[in-house]
This record gives C-alpha cells, sequence and structure tokens, in this order.
C-alpha cells in the first residue's frame, strides 16, 4: 500500500508539472505578451509538429484562454454567440450559446472580437451585443450583464475590440467611443456595478473610438488601470474608477480618424502608447497628478517604423519591441527610445493583427495569412523560423507547456507535440 500511495502521489506531480503553465487572458499570465519559461517550436506546418487541429464551428477573432486542463474560446455559431470549452487534448467538453450575434463589419472582425479572461475559477466573455457573462468551468452561467442596455449602444464605426481586464475585485470594462464614454467595474462574484466613472475627452471625430485594452498595474502596492483613446492616456483608481493623471497631445494637428487599435503596454514605471494610426509611439513616466504631458512624457517617436497601427507592442527588461502592420521588427531602449536594432520579415500582401509574443530567447510575430515568423533576440536581427498555416488569422498566439496554441478563423491549431 505504501509503495502505491507513493507510486501514486509521484504520478500526480508529474502530471502536474507537464501542464503546470496557464494563458488566462490575451496577453498571457502577466498581460506583457511574454510567455511562461519552457522551449517552444520554431518550426511547424498545417499539417508538421502540430499536436491536434480543432475545427471551429464559426467565425471569430478572440484569442483563446487556458487555465490547467481548460481552453476557452469565443466564437459566432448559427447565428449565436459562443463560448467553447475544450481539454489540452483537443477534445470539445462543453459550449454555451449566449443570445443573437451581432456579425461584424470588417472583414477581419466578428461579433466575438475581445478575448476571455480566466481567474481559475471563473471564465469571463464579452460580446458586441454588450454581454458581459461570467461562467463556471463546468459550462454553467453564473451571471451576465448587458452594457448596452444599462449605458446604452455602441457607436464605434467599426467592431468592440477591448477584451476584459480583471483587478483583485473587479471586472473591468472600458467603453469608449464617440458617445459619452465610461470605464465600467463589475463584482466578480455577482456581476453588479461596483463603480462606473466618466472617460469622455476631447476628441475629434472617430478619433473618440477606441478599440483599445487597458493594462492593469501594480505600483506601491496600489492597483492602477491605463487606459489608451480619444488622444489621450489617463491612469485610473482600480478601487474606484478615480483619474490620477492624464497625458495629452497624442494629436497635435486635430486628425479626426485617430481611432486607437494597439494597446498601451507598461514595464519598470514606464507606459508605452502607440498611436495614430501607427504614426507615433510615447513612453511616459507613471506617477504625478493631473495632467501630466509636460512633466512625464519621457519620449515620443513618430514615423511608421517605430509603431504600429494593430499590434501592440511588448515592454519588458528595459526594451520596446514592436511589429509594425507590414512585418518591421524594431527593438528600443525603453527609457530613451534609442534604436537597438530592427528588421524586415518578407513582404506580402497580408498585413499584421495578431500582436507578437516574445518565448525564451525568440519573438515571434503572426502575419494575417497563417505565417508565423520566429525571430532571435540575441541582439541582431536574424529569422529563425517561417511557418505557413495557410489560414487567415488575427488573434494572438498563446504559449503554455513548450506548446503554442493558434486560432485561425476556421480552426485551433496545437502546435509541438507531447
Amino acid at each position: 500500500m505504501q509503495r502505491f500511495l507513493t507510486a501514486l502521489t509521484l504520478s500526480v506531480v508529474v502530471a502536474g508539472a507537464a501542464m503546470a503553465a496557464n494563458w488566462p487572458q490575451w496577453r498571457g499570465p502577466n498581460a506583457n505578451s511574454v510567455a511562461p519559461p519552457g522551449k517552444y517550436p520554431t518550426k511547424w506546418s498545417s499539417t508538421q509538429n502540430v499536436a491536434w487541429k480543432y475545427p471551429l464551428p464559426g467565425r471569430g477573432a478572440s484569442t483563446p484562454a487556458i487555465w490547467g486542463d481548460h481552453i476557452f474560446v469565443t466564437t459566432g455559431s448559427a447565428g449565436k454567440n459562443l463560448l467553447l470549452c475544450l481539454d489540452r487534448k483537443g477534445k470539445k467538453r462543453w459550449s454555451l450559446a449566449f443570445g443573437n450575434e451581432i456579425a461584424g463589419r470588417n472583414r477581419k472582425a466578428s461579433g466575438s472580437n475581445p478575448s476571455p479572461i480566466t481567474d481559475g475559477k471563473y471564465v469571463y466573455i464579452y460580446f458586441k451585443t454588450g454581454d458581459v457573462i461570467c461562467v463556471d468551468f463546468n459550462g454553467k452561467a453564473v451571471w451576465r450583464r448587458n452594457l448596452q442596455k444599462l449605458y446604452g449602444r455602441d457607436v464605434l464605426g467599426w467592431d468592440l475590440g477591448t477584451s476584459p481586464i480583471l483587478t483583485k475585485k473587479h471586472l473591468i470594462v472600458a467603453v469608449m467611443h464617440r458617445d459619452p464614454s465610461y470605464l465600467v467595474a463589475l463584482d466578480r462574484r455577482t456581476g453588479k456595478v461596483a463603480w462606473k466613472v466618466n472617460r469622455s475627452l476631447p476628441a475629434p471625430g472617430e478619433s473618440n473610438d477606441s478599440y483599445t485594452t487597458p493594462a492593469l498595474i501594480t505600483a506601491n502596492g496600489k492597483e492602477t488601470i491605463i487606459t489608451l483613446g480619444a488622444d489621450h492616456v489617463t491612469a485610473h483608481d482600480a478601487a474606484n474608477g478615480r483619474e490620477l493623471w492624464r497625458v495629452g497631445g497624442l494629436n497635435p494637428f486635430g486628425r479626426g480618424n485617430f481611432r486607437a487599435i494597439a494597446s498601451p503596454a507598461y514595464w519598470g514605471g514606464i507606459v508605452i502608447a502607440p498611436y495614430a494610426r501607427g504614426g507615433s509611439m510615447t513612453a511616459i513616466r507613471l506617477g504625478g497628478k493631473g495632467d501630466v504631458t509636460r512633466s512625464h512624457v519621457l519620449w515620443t517617436k513618430t514615423g511608421r517604423g517605430y509603431a504600429a497601427d494593430v499590434p501592440t507592442p511588448i515592454a519588458v527588461n528595459g526594451k520596446v519591441f514592436n511589429c509594425s502592420d507590414r512585418g518591421r521588427i524594431v527593438c528600443m531602449d525603453l527609457k530613451t527610445g534609442k534604436e537597438i536594432w530592427s528588421g524586415q520579415v518578407e513582404r506580402h500582401r497580408s498585413a499584421y493583427s495578431s500582436s507578437p509574443v516574445i518565448a525564451g530567447n525568440y519573438i515571434y510575430v503572426t502575419r494575417e495569412d497563417g505565417m508565423t515568423f520566429v525571430v532571435s533576440l540575441d541582439g541582431k536581427f536574424r529569422i529563425v523560423g517561417q511557418n505557413l498555416l495557410d489560414e487567415f488569422t488575427v488573434a494572438s498566439p498563446v504559449f503554455v507547456d513548450g506548446q503554442i496554441l493558434i486560432r485561425t478563423y476556421n480552426n485551433l491549431y496545437m502546435i509541438g507535440k507531447k
């Protein structure tokens, strides 16, 4: 019996170690597009080095979330919004439908662009219909709120893009458009509104529209929400939504079409704000009160080689990494904005809508035709992998336990055989 218990304990430990990493939200466990430690594949195709492939029942653009043996992905199916749950072997656990889908207007988009987020007990989802829903890991809906019924319809020019984020107590959703904009906090357990604050700022026309996802940072033990849109970066107290500081000047010539898609990044006390449809990138020193535009902006880079309209940059270890919409990859010093190295991957008619991810000593960038380039981070630009799935892809790749999950419009691919 003792030997049996010892063997059983050992098998449980080994099994847990074999599946230890989680990817709970769009940009990974630390919301910075840096993968958990591990050795990840650099070579694959639609038929080679694929552990499994799961056909999706409909279109969607969201990035899946993974917790333990659960994979969560949102999509449209038969005119309904759908949350699908698979296990790590690509087998369906369950699915739930929520109301009639509102299809995407843009060819890249759908009614389920926002990515799910999970805390390990519940998964939270957000659809273009305005529905925000909490579901447990057994597939039971716990609560449901519709922000458009509560606060007015979505008047974004295009398709809902922002994903919800989690603080210690609340689920946060940013709604930034040409009607009054706001941040709202919902109780994670009940869905009740904990607070709601106005986020309307002076910006012309379509520049009020933001498809960005807020960044949650912790400084001096205090959670702060960073939002980007309407020609401003704002910081809010996560406990009550109160605005702490703001930076303007992102649209100095008053352009009426500077809607924001790429989201803010953060590392080491510095916020990175891509803007101007890929025309600028601004670094902001954390802190201050009120309007800190003159006092806290460290640097601004202009020109399409340094920012992106859609892909979100990565800030980590004193550097900023960016992939432009046309595949120019640049590494810059976080404090000064000085370029360290750059390079261009293969030029192609397809653009980049997926955000880059760093895994180990490589940065992975995925093109809309399903081509993923793997580029070394050893101090100079060097491509070490070119991997084509040949399917339309806008979701960002997910990295867990030495494998890569890639969501195309038609399929889920688990890359890297176990």
